[in-house]
């Protein structure tokens, strides 16, 4: 399976809205410089995640994004979906009916091996990310975090958020 960039991007912006203070918010703007990231790119992904419920939005010169619910309600799962959709990475086309020894449509009737063993694949896959959530990432982030950088992150943060207008 290949993950997009969009869902690490989403997933690191999301981190860093853990840090939030109340009322206020980070524009996609200052996201994708921070992260050094195409805007409009690091905009998508904040829309896809604003549509999926996990984070708000406020628009205007006093706009910008935050986390929609508490970081412990919000996994790794959740922006995944979110960027990449709900649909199986794997989609079984039959190919087994296939050539001169194809096996006819009547003899089909059992999933393909394939694509039961993807099937499992993918389940487990989902299940270990549903276990992940914002809040394990951001207490992660904070052990491996080298000295002064947490507060180089906090000036960084007190210098671009935005007090949040009430326009959404």
């Amino acid at each position: 399976m290949q993950i997009s960039k969009g869902v690490e991007w989403a997933a690191h912006a999301a981190v860093m809205m853990i840090a939030l203070p109340e009322g206020r918010g980070l524009k996609a703007e200052a996201l994708a410089r921070y992260h050094e990231v195409p805007t409009a790119y690091m905009a998508k992904q904040l829309q896809a995640l604003s549509k999926a419920g996990i984070v708000q939005s406020s628009r205007g010169a006093h706009g910008g994004y935050r986390l929609a619910r508490p970081a412990t309600d919000i996994t790794l799962w959740d922006i995944t979906a979110a960027i990449e959709g709900h649909g199986p990475v794997f989609r079984c086309t039959e190919i087994r009916q296939n050539g001169p020894c194809g096996l006819k449509r009547k003899d089909c009737k059992n999933p393909c091996q394939i694509a039961s063993a993807f099937a499992v694949a993918e389940r487990a896959f989902r299940d270990s990310l549903k276990t992940v959530t914002l809040a394990d990432l951001g207490m992660q982030v904070l052990q491996g975090s080298r000295p002064g950088h947490l507060s180089d992150v906090g000036n960084w943060l007190d210098s671009e958020t935005m007090p949040l207008s009430d326009k959404t």
